[in-house]
C-alpha cells in the first residue's frame, strides 16, 4: 500500500514568506503538513476542496518544527491530532512520544532532523512513484546551501546525509516547489 501526496501551495521566502502545505492521504489517514502562513487561507483551503477533502476529514497534522511559518494555520483542522519532535496533541491531551519513526498511516512515518531547529522532523510517504521527505533541510531546490536561520548548521548537514542516504526520489521543501535531489 502506498500514499498519494498533492502539493496544495508551494512556498516561498523571499520579502514575503510561506511555507509549502502539502496534504497525505494513506488509507483512514488524511494529514496535512506545515500548514503555516500563506497570503490567504484560500490557498490551502481550495485545493483541499478541490482534492474533496474537507478540513473536518483532516486526521492528523505535522509540524516540521515550531516556526509560525509552518503552523499559523493548524487551527483550520478542528478535528485533527497535531504531532511534533516530542509528541502528539489533541484538544487538551498532550501525548509524549519520540518522532523518530512513529507512523502516522502505513505509508507514513516521521524522521527527527534536527538542524534548522533542533527539534526539526521529516514527514517521509511511500508513494507509487517512491519515497518523498516532506522536509525543512532546504529551504527550496535552490538552498540555501547554509541555512541562514539554523540551529546548527553541522547537525543540519548531518541530517541532509542520513535523510539523502534513504533514496528520497522527491523532496519537498519548506519553502519552494518539490525537487529530484542529485
Amino acid at each position: 500500500m502506498t500514499a498519494r501526496l498533492d502539493v496544495l501551495t508551494e512556498g516561498y521566502a523571499d520579502d514575503r514568506v510561506a511555507s509549502t502545505v502539502v496534504l497525505v492521504r494513506d488509507g483512514d489517514a488524511v494529514i496535512v503538513v506545515d500548514p503555516g502562513m500563506v497570503a490567504s487561507r484560500s490557498l490551502i483551503l481550495d485545493p483541499l476542496a478541490a482534492l474533496g477533502v474537507d478540513p473536518r476529514d483532516v486526521t492528523d497534522v505535522v509540524f516540521s518544527h515550531h516556526h509560525p511559518d509552518h503552523t499559523l494555520n493548524a487551527a483550520l483542522f478542528t478535528e485533527a491530532r497535531f504531532h511534533d519532535h516530542w509528541a502528539i496533541y489533541q484538544d487538551d491531551v498532550w501525548t509524549d512520544r519520540a518522532a523518530d519513526g512513529f507512523e502516522l498511516g502505513p505509508s507514513v512515518r516521521l524522521k527527527a532532523t534536527p538542524g534548522h531547529s533542533a527539534e526539526d522532523v521529516t514527514t517521509l510517504v511511500e508513494t507509487d512513484g517512491g519515497l518523498v521527505a516532506c522536509t525543512h533541510l532546504w529551504w527550496s531546490s535552490e538552498g540555501p546551501d547554509v541555512d541562514p536561520l539554523a540551529h546548527d548548521q553541522t547537525q543540519l548537514e548531518v541530517s541532509r546525509a542520513e535523510l539523502l542516504a534513504l533514496r528520497p526520489v522527491l523532496v519537498v521543501p519548506g519553502h519552494g516547489s518539490p525537487f529530484r535531489p542529485a
